[in-house]
């Protein structure tokens, strides 16, 4: 079932819910901008967040880890830095699974940069090694050890197949299958109106077996400006069935700051959701392609556990 920005942001709208997110403090990077994080993972002891690194008038970027210290986060020392945007993580099998987005001049379009998605794993940040390239020009790729034992993948092509971007879904036996051929072949998931686009930027297994997806919803304004929501929905990797999609929060619930741009003003892109025990989320997000912040939701995939069927059953 399609659905489009605005119709989400109405329904939201219509919850009016009293919640109020909070701008996360960096230090340790300059005059750079520190946005697009992950939510914070645990690593050798120590919670980290990896974030994107950049200055405001540029998109080359860097992706470094920070920990925090005394209610600011700081570079943590000691592990790599990447050249790459827009960071995630998750564990498969032990494994820490890290990845970003790599930019390279594009081979065709003068001036323009290409894009493509690195993937990195290790026993820790410090050990991180490329293992796995995705397609050139698909971002917001997303892995996830499901029940059954197979591996995940979301996927977001654009284009021929994809249009402006829509999320697809493919299933692999093992990490060693993670080709451009494999994740090309993705079924898509009918949800996003031609003239807008999204993408998966974190999966949660969730008690029942079944997959929370973590992502956002984006379209142009009437004047060309771009407006991003952080959504979530469930999926059903056996039935190929995904639940209609639910904005959690937009850039009203965060406060005022800057933006990279006067056009991305109106943007919250999703980094990650830690689920708490007391039936609450830590929402994690960069904001205005300027800065991180987070925000306490109520935990978007109680309900999916509590009234979908058992992936098991």
């Amino acid at each position: 079932m399609k659905q489009t920005c605005a119709k989400l942001v109405e329904e939201f709208k219509r919850k009016r819910l009293a919640i109020k997110g909070e701008k996360i403090r960096f230090s340790g990077v300059g005059d750079r901008d520190v946005y697009n994080i992950t939510a914070p993972f645990f690593d050798n002891g120590e919670w980290v967040i990896a974030g994107r690194v950049e200055r405001r008038d540029t998109e080359h970027s860097t992706v470094k880890f920070f920990v925090e210290r005394d209610g600011v986060w700081a570079p943590r020392s000691g592990t790599p830095t990447f050249i790459l945007q827009d960071p995630f993580v998750t564990r498969i099998d032990g494994e820490l699974i890290f990845g970003g987005v790599e930019t390279y001049p594009h081979p065709t379009i003068p001036k323009a940069l290409g894009w493509r998605t690195n993937f990195y794993r290790g026993n820790d940040v410090s050990s991180l090694r490329q293992f796995a390239t995705g397609p050139d020009g698909m971002k917001d790729i997303r892995l996830v050890k499901m029940v059954n034992g197979k591996i995940g993948i979301f996927t977001r092509p654009q284009g021929k197949v994809g249009g402006r971007g829509k999320i697809g879904f493919i299933a692999v036996d093992s990490l060693s299958e993670l080709t451009p051929r494999i994740i090309d072949r993705a079924q898509l998931i009918d949800q996003f109106a031609d003239a807008e686009w999204g993408g998966a930027n974190e999966v949660h297994v969730l008690k029942n077996g079944l997959l929370g997806v973590l992502g956002h919803i984006a379209c142009f304004g009437d004047t060309g400006e771009r407006h991003y929501y952080p959504m979530v929905f469930c999926y059903d990797p056996r039935r190929h069935f995904a639940t209609p999609m639910e904005l959690i929060a937009t850039r009203a619930e965060f406060p005022g700051g800057p933006a990279k741009r006067s056009d991305l003003v109106d943007v919250v892109f999703s980094g990650g959701l830690r689920r708490l025990p007391n039936g609450q989320a830590e929402f994690y997000a960069g904001v205005s392609d300027a800065e991180a912040h987070k925000i306490v939701v109520e935990d978007p995939f109680v309900k999916f556990e509590e009234n979908m069927e058992d992936e098991n059953d």
